[in-house]
């Protein structure tokens, strides 16, 4: 299992922590201020921003007012507290989830994110979801998704031979339909992330799936709990789509403390000799032809509720829109080019800018 990530500097621990109070149950922090939850993909970069980081040479932490930020894994115990004084309640377990939690935090909907967690009424709990896929593009709609970074999704693979690792779309489709078994004589078993996994949802249109396919027929989905990015779940012949900027971040150790996910794994490419990333850990860099490819390189987005940040709505939120305000160095969606930047720090976890920093608004206004 995946290592709960922390902070990158022992000394930044107290300042990190100062302001929050915790949970007894789940051991994580209380937000005094706003809430972050859900992508996977995007959570140790956000750790390292939160609670603060030297991965680009000198400290950089993003705090709201001096107010520290509460930012909650997609994966640990079942149930979270957000806010002091707010219900515990089910776990926002990727993109898909995170979002769902937003919204119900917005509306008001009672919102379960845990079968084994109660529904629960969760509203102001949550403030910002993050997401590694973008939206639905509506006009008039409820939330804005701030591009945050540049990532893009490969497979790994444990065991196989040399072919595996460059097996092309084509193949991987037929992996996922079940029609393809054996790659050069090797038997292959094809997985996929849990439900709501942002990778995931990404990946099988990457591979010739329909627009907003969430199912294989080659990979059964039956209580599928399984995390995204976590490679150490691979048995030796199975498959799974990975977050390249994930894959970058765990190899290079700047995700806390050095996870073993990946030990003993491989990545593939589905481009041929277009690889995702070039170097050789703990100095991987992550290739910027591959992330341009249209199919297999994505934008990753921070989501917040449209009217918080639009300056003249009644609910505006100057210190929200302050967060998600991409042309201020002290944001989490700047990606700025000098070391004290955020930018430079999300480079250390694997990675780019995004292809645009317009905001796109989605999601029907009830």
């Amino acid at each position: 299992m995946k290592i709960k990530k922390i902070v990158a500097l022992s000394t930044v621990a107290g300042l990190a922590l100062a302001g929050l109070a915790f949970s007894s149950a789940n051991a994580e922090p209380v937000s005094n201020s706003y809430v972050l939850v859900g992508s996977d993909t995007l959570q140790d970069s956000t750790n390292a921003l939160i609670n603060g980081t030297i991965a680009s040479g000198p400290l950089v932490r993003i705090t709201s007012g001096g107010s520290t930020l509460g930012n909650f894994d997609a994966f640990g115990a079942a149930a979270v507290q957000t806010k002091p004084n707010g219900p515990f309640f089910g776990r926002p377990a990727g993109s898909g989830a995170g979002v769902t939690a937003l919204r119900a935090s917005i509306t008001g909907a009672a919102y379960t994110g845990n079968a084994a967690v109660p529904a629960k009424v969760i509203t102001g709990q949550v403030d910002i979801a993050r997401s590694s896929s973008g939206p639905t593009v509506n006009a008039a709609g409820l939330l804005q998704y701030v591009p945050y970074a540049r990532d893009a999704v490969a497979y790994a693979y444990k065991g196989g031979t040399a072919a595996w690792a460059s097996i092309s779309a084509t193949q991987l489709k037929q992996i996922y339909d079940g029609t393809l078994t054996t790659i050069d004589g090797v038997a292959i078993k094809p997985r996929l992330p849990q439900a709501g996994s942002g990778t995931r949802n990404f990946f099988l249109p990457a591979i010739g799936y329909a627009a907003g396919t969430t199912t294989a027929p080659g990979a059964p989905d039956v209580s599928n709990t399984t995390p995204e990015n976590d490679a150490s779940v691979l048995a030796a012949g199975e498959i799974i789509p990975f977050s390249v900027a994930s894959w970058v971040a765990q190899a290079n150790g700047v995700t806390g403390t050095n996870s073993t996910s990946i030990a003993g794994v491989a990545l593939g490419t589905p481009l041929g000799s277009t690889l995702p990333f070039t170097g050789t850990a703990p100095a991987l860099v992550p290739d910027a032809t591959y992330y341009a490819n249209p199919s297999f390189g994505r934008d990753t987005y921070l989501v917040v509720e449209y009217a918080r940040v639009t300056a003249g709505d009644p609910k505006y939120d100057a210190r929200l829109a302050a967060l998600v305000n991409s042309s201020s160095s002290s944001s989490l969606t700047n990606f700025g080019s000098l070391s004290s930047s955020p930018g430079a720090v999300k480079k250390k976890f694997g990675f780019l800018a995004p292809s645009s920093t317009t905001p796109l608004r989605a999601f029907p206004t009830l």
